[in-house]
């Protein structure tokens, strides 16, 4: 067994049987690559099977020294996890080299979000009076009334917008599909949208089902979307670091804080796994420590 047969196995596994999209399993590949790297390195003449956990242990402390986050350390310990557990899947090893290495302790950053008022404030910040403006209001309307990824909203198709059953179909991460409640505003927004101002576009070759669309007719990028909402943020005068995703993050805090099952977000996001979603529980947990600490007569 040799490190490039097993390493091409290993990406038709990902890519075949798990459906990863291109950039996750490139990434899953980076970070073998790195173990194979410091084996040469190392001058380790080793076969996958024969990598112990002493040696990767040697690996996370050389990755340390190199100046790697304890975050990217952990997110290359993950993708070499995923190698091993893929070997014990296919019966190529039989002891999992893995699973007495700790991963780096983190810190985790709970992420920014903007209370309704503030999403009003924005809201009330765009010109409506002009083509790009009533485009502009659709989208983050769309970003905040269903919690999608700035990808998904910018690949978000109008055959998959069911408007009479309030839902919309967005292909996430992996090309899971998934259906998507969609609000009133939103729905209004967008109607106005491609009732007064897209049906006016020429509209280029293969962007045809695509809804938001830039003045070329084109798909818009995502720094075009950035660009657009620091924009905004600083006309509206709010004193924060605001972009697409922290729509998403504002949506998810605003449905815990209202008591929205949280299997429920998950689904929403598209979140493979509950532990994702849970760190808006601690958000909720902030506030609700916030509440105590502005109206409690004893605290």
């Amino acid at each position: 067994m040799n490190w490039p047969i097993t390493l091409k196995q290993f990406e038709q596994y990902l890519r075949l049987e798990k459906s990863l999209a291109g950039n996750s399993v490139e990434a899953y590949l980076r970070d073998v690559r790195k173990l194979i790297d410091f084996l040469s390195l190392k001058g380790h003449q080793l076969s996958p099977e024969q990598v112990t956990p002493v040696i990767l242990r040697d690996f996370l402390e050389w990755v340390n020294e190199l100046g790697m986050t304890p975050h990217s350390q952990a997110r290359t310990l993950s993708g070499i996890r995923a190698f091993y557990k893929f070997m014990i899947m296919e019966d190529m090893l039989h002891v999992d080299p893995t699973d007495t290495i700790d991963a780096p302790k983190l810190s985790r950053k709970l992420p920014d979000t903007l209370d309704f008022h503030e999403i009003e404030q924005l809201l009330a910040a765009i010109d409506l009076s002009t083509p790009e403006g009533t485009r502009n209001r659709a989208m983050i309307e769309t970003l905040y009334s269903s919690g999608l990824r700035v990808s998904e909203m910018l690949d978000l198709k109008m055959s998959n917008l069911y408007e009479d059953m309030g839902f919309l179909k967005v292909t996430g991460k992996g090309d899971r599909e998934r259906l998507v409640p969609i609000g009133r505003d939103a729905l209004k927004h967008i109607k106005l949208y491609r009732e007064s101002i897209r049906c006016h576009l020429t509209i280029k070759k293969g962007n045809e089902d695509i809804l938001f669309l830039n003045r070329r007719g084109a798909k818009m990028s995502r720094v075009m979307v950035f660009t657009i909402i620091k924009d905004l943020t600083a006309k509206a005068g709010i004193q924060k670091t605001v972009s697409p995703h922290t729509f998403r993050h504002s949506f998810a805090t605003h449905l815990i804080e209202g008591g929205a099952d949280l299997r429920a977000v998950q689904e929403m996001l598209g979140h493979e796994s509950i532990t994702t979603t849970e760190i808006y529980t601690h958000l909720d947990r902030d506030y609700l420590k916030q509440v105590i600490k502005d109206f409690h007569p004893r605290s």
